[in-house]
This record gives C-alpha cells, structure tokens and sequence, in this order.
C-alpha cells in the first residue's frame, strides 16, 4: 500500500494548487475564494522518487463558528491522523499569522513528520520571506510557488525520505477494474449521506445547508466482493439560480464527471418527486452514455399515499426512459441500499456487454420476420446484417438499403427487440443505420446494336399505332 501526505493549512494558501501540480490533474477544484474546500480529496503522486497518496483538505480556521467548518475542520484532522507525513502550508504573501501559530502547535501534537513549505514567494525576496516564518521553529521549511511548480522537486525529495516503505491506508488509489460511479442530483437530496452510508463512516461533510459539497469526491468501497470508485459530486440547480461564479464551477465540474464514470446515480427527494432540473439532469446522463439507475431518496419518512403518489409521478415522467431501474432508498437509515448496488452491478453489466456480430445478425432477421419494416413510396427498407459499434453504452450498427425511411416507432420497435434479446437494463442502446453504396450509382446502361434495333422498331410501333 502507498503512504499518505496530507496537505494542511488555512483557507486559501494554495492547497488544492498545490494537489493538482503533484498529482498532474485538475481534480481539485480551485478558486481565490476561502474555503472552497471541504471534503478530503485523494490523488497520488507520482511525479518524485517514489509514488504515494496525497490528500487536499480544507482550510482550518482556528475558529470553528458553525456545524459546517466543525464538520470541515473534523475532515482535515481525520486526514492527519491517517497519513504519514504533513506538508503545512502557508502563504508568504499573507505573512505569518495567528492561525498559522495555532495550527503548527496542534500539528506538533500529532507527532507526525512535519514540513514546512512557503507558498507563494514567486516574485518576493525567497530569504526576507523565510525569515517571518523562522519564528515558528519547524526544522523543514521550503519555499514553494506551487501555481508554477516551483519548489516541487525539493519538497518531494524530502517527503521521500520521510515516508515508509509501507502504508496501513492508501484509499485513494483508484482501481481500474472498480466500478466508477457518480452521485449526481439536485442540492440537498443527500448524496454525501448515502456515500457516508454506504463506507459506514464519516467521509465527507453532511449538512443541512444546500451547496455543501463544492468538489467531487472520489472514494472508493467494496461491497459484496465488488469494487467500487464513488463520486460524490455538487448539486446541480437551474441555470437561472446559478449566479455565484463558484457555484458555476461546481456545475461543471460535476458534468464533467459523467464523462469519467461507468454509471450514474441520479438521487431525487422521494418526498417533493421528480422536477424538471432532474429531467434535464438525466439528459446529461443520456448525452453521455451513461449508465443510469434512479434513487428515491428519503423513503423512510413517507405514508403509504405519499409512497403511492410518488411512485405514480415517476412512471407517468420517467416513461422516455422505461429502462432505468428505480429504487427507493433512505441513505440516512441505510435501506435499499443492497437493492441500490444491485441495481448498479446490473446496469454496469449491461453497458459492458460484448455484443457478437453473427449473433446480432440472427437477431435481426428474428425481429424483421416478426414485424416487416413499413413500406416506404411503395418500397421496403431491407436490413440486412448487424454488428457491434462498441460498448457502455452498447452501439450497434445495422446495413441496409432506404434505412433513411424508417419510421421512428420501427427503430424504437429494433431497439426495444434487441434489449429484450440480450437482458439491456440500466443503459442506453445506440443503433446507427448505414446505407449500403449502390454498385450502378453513377453508370450509365449502354445499349448493343441488337437492342437499340429493338428500341427502334418499338418507337416505331407505337407510333403506327397513333
């Protein structure tokens, strides 16, 4: 297993910079806002000597006014405890403040290896910078500027000598052959609950307040001998209710994940039923090509006319997309959940699926002979074999000739044939139609000498007829 470094410090030093830079992605999101962190974010490193997993926490305020940096707060010390080394950030622009004394003494506590590093010194006096924090006493101190890199290769040569050779904890390391799945829907429906539910434990922060989670948050979790990579991701509200810049950038950073995962999670507060903003949300599902399985969240807290009237609204508006499973859960008392995951494993499955030529074909011509395509200005179309296009989602691609002219209940009668022929569920069934090339496009007919005689004499016939 990888070691864990935790970076640590107040609201905007540079944290989530500096993860990007070592991790060589944008998975943490970045904003010169405070606090745009709050939940903790892995990635590994494996830029120096030797790889290890680094975690992005939010900033430590010193004072904690609310339940929503108590939560935050409770988030970065569960990263200290689990890592092996700390890199304490703090900003050389900002100079030395109180909280900074507050946060090292509570780091030194710890007992953990400790660094030091002074971001943003590009453009200052490296050595007059230094000199403010000298008061601190830290044996390691490096300067850094993290938003060009600089500073990087010193700051992991020394986390390479600190870090062991083994690591009781390294859960963010993704594994390819996991189950990526995203948590997406409204603000407040609680997809940071139901992910808390599913680990068991408090991993990301839960509140009342819409729009706590800003990030997404990949967490992986085995269940029932499968391997998942979770995201949990921000809420998505209208676009007519997304003013704040930040709040924009969580919306796409959140879409942006559909393309990342195998299956998506649409959560809806069982209680208001679906609105339109989840509609549009599955939209986004299906123009990516996700998987798709819906969750009726807060389950437990309705009657049964509740229940009845809920379950109604979603058959009468979820019919364009009568494949999804719909499963009713409450992520707070954890029930559904075993029905959830079964629900994932299948609808994963499905867009997985190997489809065979020859076997597409065969089932082809079965549901051709069972309903012939209409007639098109007294033509039909002909279909004449299958193939494979690719998976998740499963693509097929039918020739024929006139395929242009089929009418849309014809596709959809295909569509729904070959869902039924190999047990598709949770996924979407692209199928693309392709004309075969006419071989006589193009060439004109020349006649011989006996048949223009032939043409000759029935002009002239015709015309004694007249």
């Amino acid at each position: 297993m990888l070691p864990v470094v935790a970076l640590v410090g107040r609201p905007n030093v540079g944290k989530s910079t500096l993860f990007n830079v070592m991790t060589g992605s944008r998975d943490a999101l970045v904003a010169d806002l405070p606090g745009v962190t709050r939940d903790r974010h892995y990635g590994v490193c494996r830029r120096g000597e030797r790889p290890f997993v680094v975690i992005d926490t939010g900033g430590l305020s010193g004072v904690e006014i609310d339940d929503l940096s108590i939560a935050a707060a409770r988030q970065v010390r569960l990263a200290i405890a689990e890592s092996a080394a700390v890199v304490f950030m703090v900003d050389a622009r900002d100079g030395l403040m109180p909280q900074d004394r507050s946060i090292l003494d509570e780091l030194r506590r710890c007992g953990k290896p400790l660094l030091l590093a002074v971001n943003k010194t590009d453009g200052l006096d490296v050595a007059t910078a230094l000199a403010e924090f000298a008061a601190l006493g830290a044996s390691h101190v490096l300067p850094i500027a993290a938003s060009h890199s600089r500073g990087l290769d010193d700051l992991l040569q020394v986390l390479a000598e600190w870090l062991p050779p083994d690591s009781a904890d390294a859960a963010a390391v993704e594994d390819p052959d996991a189950i990526r799945v995203a948590m997406v829907g409204r603000p407040n429906v609680g997809k940071s609950t139901l992910v808390n539910r599913l680990l068991g434990e408090e991993r990301l922060v839960v509140s009342e307040t819409a729009g706590t989670t800003r990030d997404s948050i990949r967490v992986p979790l085995e269940r029932d001998g499968q391997r998942y990579v979770l995201v949990d991701t921000a809420g998505v509200r209208r676009r007519a209710r997304v003013d704040d810049g930040l709040e924009k950038l969580s919306v796409i950073k959140t879409l942006g994940t559909l393309e990342q995962v195998e299956v998506a999670v649409l959560l809806l507060d069982a209680g208001e039923g679906i609105t339109d903003q989840d509609l549009t949300l599955i939209g986004h599902v299906l123009a990516s090509g996700r998987a798709l399985v819906i969750a009726a969240n807060k389950w437990d807290g309705m009657d049964s006319y509740a229940r009845t009237q809920c379950k109604s609204g979603l058959e009468r508006r979820l019919d364009f997309v009568p494949w999804a499973q719909v499963v009713f859960i409450s992520g707070l008392h954890g029930s559904g959940l075993r029905e959830l995951m079964r629900a994932v494993r299948r609808a994963h499955a499905s867009a997985t699926t190997e489809l065979v030529a020859s076997s597409l074909t065969r089932t082809l011509e079965q549901a051709v002979t069972a309903y012939q395509p209409p007639l098109v200005r007294g033509h039909m179309p002909k279909l004449r074999f299958a193939h494979p296009g690719g998976h998740a989602p499963p693509s097929i691609i039918i020739h024929g000739s006139r395929t242009a002219h089929l009418a849309p209940a014809y596709r959809k009668y295909l569509e729904n044939f070959f869902r039924r022929r190999y047990k598709l569920v949770g996924t979407p069934v692209r199928i693309d139609f392709r004309d075969g090339e006419n071989p006589f496009a193009g060439r004109k007919n020349v006649l011989t000498e006996s048949q223009l005689r032939k043409r000759q004499r029935l002009i002239r016939h015709s015309r004694g007829k007249r």
